[in-house]
């Protein structure tokens, strides 16, 4: 902090009020010591002198609540000095200071009519007393220029102002777009994270639920496929664990990188056959080499496989599904076909919502519906290497 800027401060902690008595205490001290002591061949200070000099210092205490009307009475007090023969240099301090207080708290329009009134009766005032080189007042054009000083200083000043005004103003409101974006990102995560744990957690039990039901179901006359079922629900379990491990892994570390890799196309066939053995027989197809897709397209394929599946499941009462996974040339292919009827979801649930947000996140398109001929299908298009515009239909 320099020399000046601890005093500086403290003057613009002080109350507006104060602020305007201490400037007029300053001013009346500069201009009283020179209305007191004038050129021997000019007029001396009289009562008219101190009159002026009052209603001056009066009318300046209101200068920031009436700027304008402070200058014209300031201005015809200098100017009475003027005519009245009382010539100083100071006399013209509180004009000064009311014609700064008009620029700094008007606008720029209002400064210009200020500035040509003050310049044209300062010059008519100069004319009226004479400009002899022995004359303090000076030339008419000189006399014109003064009052145009403390206006500029005021709109230097006042520009300034508003620049840091305004300079304030987008600072908070980029603060405030931080925040928005901030909360965005953080409730994307948040969605992300509950569909996560939705396709873990929920899928994962319907599939298990499925092969409790064949192991069941076989217990008694056939402990071999009761015995698969059970290692099938044992082998979902762990799966689940691993997931959800995952999960909670960038929940605790955001910065980190998950302790496995998500699942994608690769590894459909498993998810397959945690559905399969129930009542639905499921049909695997695939064609093309769709394990070489993006891990972006790869997971939102394997999700929307695995809400379809559990769909078909738990609602359509459908006795045949087919899974067909396809990759041709740059696009990958995944749909989901059976003969049952309308899921759940597509009542208004949320599963076909969230498979239409997974395809679109992966710039895919997505479409659902019943079958002319029976049946329930969901077909979700990709770009294989993930960079579809999920707001184009293939």
């Amino acid at each position: 902090m320099t020399t000046f800027d601890r005093p500086a401060a403290r003057f613009r902690a002080l109350p507006p009020r104060a602020v305007d008595l201490l400037v007029v205490a300053v001013v009346a001290w500069f201009t009283g010591l020179d209305a007191a002591a004038n050129d021997p061949q000019y007029q001396q200070a009289d009562s008219f002198t101190w009159l002026l000099l009052a209603v001056s210092l009066a009318a300046l205490a209101w200068r920031r609540r009436w700027p304008v009307p402070v200058a014209l009475v300031t201005g015809a007090a200098c100017a009475g000095w003027a005519l009245h023969g009382h010539i100083g240099e100071l006399l013209n301090l509180p004009t000064i200071v009311a014609l700064y207080t008009v620029a700094v708290r008007g606008d720029r329009t209002r400064t210009l009519w200020t500035g040509l009134a003050a310049s044209l009766a300062s010059g008519a005032v100069a004319l009226a007393v004479g400009h002899d080189v022995v004359n303090p007042q000076g030339l008419p054009v000189l006399e014109m220029l003064w009052p145009l000083v403390p206006l500029l200083l005021g709109e230097v000043v006042r520009t300034r102002r508003q620049l840091l005004d305004e300079y304030t103003a987008r600072a908070a409101r980029a603060e405030q777009d931080r925040e928005r974006e901030t909360a965005r990102r953080v409730n994307e995560e948040r969605v992300r994270i509950a569909r996560e744990l939705h396709d873990v957690v929920a899928h994962t039990v319907t599939a298990m639920t499925v092969q409790a039901g064949v192991a069941l179901d076989a217990f008694d006359v056939r402990p071999e496929v009761a015995r698969r079922a059970l290692r099938q629900v044992r082998n979902s379990g762990k799966d689940a664990v691993r997931e959800l491990r995952a999960t909670v892994t960038v929940l605790r570390d955001p910065g980190g990188d998950p302790a496995e890799p998500a699942p994608g196309v690769e590894r459909i066939p498993e998810l397959v056959e945690r559905f399969a053995g129930g009542d639905v027989e499921i049909t695997l197809r695939r064609q093309g080499e769709p394990e070489r897709a993006a891990p972006v397209v790869g997971l939102a394929a394997y999700r929307i496989v695995q809400e379809a599946l559990t769909n078909v499941v738990k609602h359509a009462g459908a006795r045949h599904a087919t899974v067909t996974v396809v990759r041709e040339n740059d696009r990958l292919t995944v749909e989901v076909v059976d003969d049952g009827g309308p899921s759940g979801t597509a009542e208004g649930g949320f599963g076909l919502i969230g498979m239409r947000e997974r395809a679109l996140a992966a710039g895919g398109t997505i479409d659902h519906g019943p079958r002319p001929e029976g049946g329930f299908r969901v077909r979700a298009v990709f770009r294989a290497d993930g960079e579809g515009d999920g707001g184009r239909r293939w």
